[in-house]
């Protein structure tokens, strides 16, 4: 089993990371330094314009540890991969199946079937633990739609209607959101999913979780030989992780919405956290995605029993777990690829 190790996320605009010895040496603006030995990491995530050092940005890649880079108001600008394994056969069997619109479809089955799942696992838990906070005929309702909709998932006969499908279940799932937000609803009101840029503080949230689970994503995919660009539901586009778009999707509602609920609800994050731009684009202020990444990696660290293996893992592991059951899928090894399904 994999060891879980740590992710080193750089917060500071003005920090330059560079590489001294065997650790990544953090250079902020006065002077000051700090350095992580390597050997603890695995991957690194800079919100700083200033970047890293051709040395480092080759140590990381030698030593199979991802580094990306985001704009300070957490815009996706660049990653550097570490060297492919020797897995040729492997990846050559992923672009297979992504040409294949049938076995690309049964894929693509396979995580929406994930995905809307755990949206009604989360539903039904918020009804059952918080039943005096909540409209529980609502979150009911809509969690009966989410199953009838499995069902069609299922029986999809195409790819557009499968996505149809999906659209329909996250407009179902979204449109009771707001029920799962117990404090603080003055600062966070859900009146639809806004993205690029988010227009209001709860999407703000989930836009910067969603960008951490999919970086965590990627580098799952990467670890165990397979390319993140190319997908089997996702269309291609260049610097699209297609794949790692489409393998998060079952993991949306319990790993990263039920963690941004909860900083609100525990109220760690507030709406003093966020700022509205003149464009009218909604940003995390710094300290705010500070207390956010601490959290993350707390939450990262929690063990959770794996309903497929039925071992208890770190909630971390999951996206590796889950890429390597896609992994052994592709190859042959298992029948059928088994989806996440959160108990």
């Amino acid at each position: 089993m994999k060891k879980l190790l740590n992710t080193l996320y750089i917060t500071s605009e003005d920090a330059y990371l560079a590489l001294n010895g065997e650790t990544v040496e953090i250079l902020f603006s006065d002077d000051t330094k700090k350095n992580i030995p390597l050997c603890n990491l695995e991957g690194i995530v800079c919100f700083s314009y200033k970047g890293a050092s051709p040395a480092l940005m080759g140590k990381c890649a030698e030593n199979g540890i991802s580094l990306a880079f985001f704009s300070p108001h957490s815009r996706y600008l660049a990653n550097s991969c570490h060297m492919e394994n020797g897995n040729v056969l492997l990846r050559r069997e992923q672009f297979r199946i992504a040409d294949n619109d049938e076995k690309s479809l049964c894929f693509a089955k396979d995580f929406l079937t994930g995905k809307i799942y755990n949206s009604k696992y989360v539903l039904l838990r918020c009804a059952r633990d918080h039943a005096m906070q909540s409209d529980v005929s609502k979150l009911k309702e809509t969690a009966e739609k989410l199953s009838a909709l499995m069902s069609d998932i299922q029986n999809a006969s195409d790819m557009d209607c499968l996505r149809g499908l999906e659209g329909k279940a996250s407009a179902d799932y979204f449109g009771c959101f707001n029920e799962l937000i117990l404090q603080n609803k003055k600062d966070f009101t859900f009146s639809g999913r806004s993205r690029r840029p988010p227009e209001d503080n709860i999407n703000a949230l989930l836009s910067f979780v969603y960008t951490l689970l999919a970086n965590n994503c990627a580098a799952a995919l990467q670890s165990v030989g397979l390319d993140p660009f190319v997908g089997f539901m996702h269309t291609s586009r260049p610097g699209r992780k297609s794949l790692a778009l489409d393998f998060m999707e079952e993991l949306r509602s319990v790993y990263a919405d039920r963690f941004a609920v909860t900083l609100i609800n525990k109220r760690i994050i507030s709406g003093d956290d966020f700022e509205k731009q003149e464009s009218g684009a909604v940003l995390m202020r710094e300290d705010a995605r500070k207390k956010l990444l601490s959290e993350w990696q707390k939450r990262k660290k929690e063990e959770i029993t794996h309903p497929f293996l039925g071992e208890k893992i770190e909630w971390g592991l999951v996206p590796y777990v889950q890429a390597t059951l896609l992994a052994r899928t592709i190859r042959g090894d298992l029948d059928r690829y088994p989806p996440f399904f959160w108990k």
